[in-house]
């Protein structure tokens, strides 16, 4: 009976909305405690480990951590981008009246913090690139927070967090394929962009077997990766191609993102936590918070991302582009600002895109998570104080 209870209770973990963030919490603490033990070295050399073959035609032999970054996280691009198409075609984007709002607030909420870190780094040649470190916000931990308020907040503060959060990531991706490319290798591309036009081809001609995309879309991450586009993308290009529908069937792509939900929250994603958060501290560090670089980041992402969601989303309120959604005050906007400003992943992700040298990128690490740290709390503060704010009121009367 015991064991029963406790693998319902295991059951019910994973099933939960948060646990995806508090897992991913559980292995950067893990990474952090690594860094500064005497493992470190180690750890090192295991991510510096080569893996795969190489032939004369094909290159397929590189670093775990290149593996990882590359590889792993392309699967988390692929599902991205068919929770971006769901929405686009019958979710929370799927009209102009619904997406408005989680757009615009969104666009604010990229633009401000990329400002805020122009403004301090503009003239700075070393860290200039990383306008868009800031930019992201980490869905897995900001809909974790949240839900750890369970009834506390409305629900459509949820749906609004995740429609936003959705937006902000593609908008990510287009930076990142635009802004952080290298060299680009026409015909690398060229043949990537041959097998796409196949992909669109089966989903016009009713393909729904995801063996006809799922091949193809390793292929193309493969040309992708040589052409000097971040492989990445490979995941959100296949994506836009799995076929969907408008109705409650569900489709062949609702299929492909429940069997990749999990594995992404629980394996995936704490893997990049856990290789990329490995930043060993030093004293130095502190003093880094308020350089450049770090006043970038950390007012980027704390102030610069409510300021943006909160400014965008009241504009286009009074100006009867959107709604709020129902039962939500703009101070539940206020505190949805605040955990937009939970970078973490994506905002690591861009780091290591931005910068070549360690020290820059640890400096870039722990601003990001000293921010996303602050701006968590902030929120989940400032919404927990608030609905027990609205309660004694509500008593009072």
């Amino acid at each position: 009976m015991a064991k029963l209870i406790n693998l319902k209770v295991f059951s019910h973990f994973f099933r939960s909305s948060s646990s995806g963030g508090i897992i991913l919490l559980i292995f950067v603490i893990i990474s952090l405690f690594i860094a500064n033990s005497g493992w470190s070295d180690s750890f090192k050399e295991i991510l510096n480990l080569n893996l795969g073959f190489n032939t004369d035609s094909v290159h397929l032999r590189y670093p775990v951590l290149l593996w990882i970054n590359d590889g792993l996280m392309a699967i988390f691009f692929l599902l991205v981008g068919l929770e971006i198409k769901r929405e686009i075609i019958e979710g929370e984007l799927s009209s102009f009246s619904q997406a408005a709002l989680p757009v615009l607030a969104a666009v604010g909420g990229v633009i401000v913090p990329a400002l805020i870190y122009a403004f301090f780094n503009g003239g700075n040649s070393m860290t200039a690139k990383g306008w868009g470190i800031p930019m992201a916000t980490d869905i897995a931990f900001a809909l974790g927070i949240l839900s750890l308020l369970g009834s506390k907040v409305p629900p459509g503060l949820k749906i609004f967090l995740a429609a936003l959060a959705i937006v902000d990531d593609l908008i990510a991706i287009l930076v990142i394929a635009i802004f952080y490319s290298s060299e680009l290798n026409f015909l690398y591309l060229g043949y990537a962009g041959a097998l796409f036009i196949m992909l669109i081809i089966f989903n016009r001609f009713g393909i729904k077997n995801l063996f006809f995309y799922l091949i193809p879309g390793f292929v193309i991450w493969y040309f992708i990766h040589h052409s000097g586009i971040h492989a990445t993308i490979a995941g959100v290009l296949v994506a836009m191609t799995i076929p969907t529908n408008e109705d409650d069937t569900e489709s062949t792509l609702e299929k492909l993102e429940h069997a990749l939900t999990r594995p992404v929250n629980f394996i995936i994603m704490p893997i990049f936590a856990l290789v990329n958060t490995n930043i060993t501290f030093e004293s130095t560090m502190i003093e880094g918070l308020s350089s450049n670089l770090g006043l970038g980041i950390v007012l980027g992402l704390f102030l610069g991302k409510p300021i943006g969601i909160f400014v965008m989303s009241w504009l286009s309120v009074k100006l009867r582009i959107a709604e709020l959604p129902e039962s939500t005050t703009w101070m539940h906007v206020l505190g949805l600002g605040l955990l937009g400003g939970i970078g973490f992943t994506m905002s690591i992700f861009i780091a290591l895109l931005s910068f070549g040298d360690v020290m820059h990128q640890n400096e870039a690490k722990f601003a990001i998570l000293i921010a996303s740290t602050i701006a968590g709390i902030s929120g989940f503060c400032i919404l927990s104080l608030y609905n027990k704010k609205q309660k004694k009121t509500f008593q009072d009367h």
